[in-house]
């Protein structure tokens, strides 16, 4: 039971810190503002670990390449440890590596899911309110829907591009993810 609550206690630690190291990845890349509040937290809770991985990491065609090594070494190292915990412990490195990627992957697009979510929601609710959390999945999202606003423009003052968005997400992470890790080897 204490090995169990652990591993929960473990894995939402892993989890979380990965997604706020992803979200300041998704920030960077949509230009988000960087003075909102929470802006600031991604900021100040990821640079510990970022500063000394920029020093030897470059990034590459605009992408924050020590972003996304740190996120894959947050989850490899949380697997290892996850996997101590269950007395299994494997001495691939790929079998690792593997699992991370598919982590980072799947956690960045739990986030762009719930960013949209959480968006089209407030977009009902009160579309004139600014709260600094909403503002900056705002501008997470917008770039993630660009793509299929073109395909499905807005008719009648309605936007049902959320929803094709929302689909592709869905079935990117629970049927296209699972089915490549599969055919990997997984």
């Amino acid at each position: 039971m204490i090995n169990q609550i652990l591993e929960l206690l473990i894995g939402s630690v892993i989890e979380l810190y990965t997604m706020i190291v992803l979200l300041r990845l998704m920030m960077q890349l949509a230009r988000a503002d960087f003075y909102n509040p929470i802006s600031q937290f991604v900021v100040k809770a990821t640079d510990p670990l970022l500063k000394p991985l920029r020093r030897f990491i470059p990034g590459l065609w605009g992408i924050d390449m020590p972003s996304v090594v740190l996120a894959l070494l947050v989850q490899i190292v949380g697997l290892f440890v996850m996997m101590l915990l269950k007395g299994s412990i494997s001495t691939s490195p790929m079998l690792y590596l593997l699992l991370g990627m598919f982590g980072v992957i799947n956690i960045g697009l739990k986030i762009a899911f719930f960013a949209i979510i959480i968006v089209i929601v407030v977009n009902w609710i009160a579309p004139q309110s600014y709260n600094p959390a909403v503002s900056l999945l705002r501008q997470i999202s917008d770039p993630i829907m660009a793509p299929f606003r073109k395909i499905i423009p807005p008719m009648g003052g309605l936007d049902f591009s959320p929803m094709l968005a929302m689909f592709v997400i869905h079935v990117l992470r629970s049927i296209v993810l699972p089915n490549i890790f599969l055919a990997i080897g997984g």
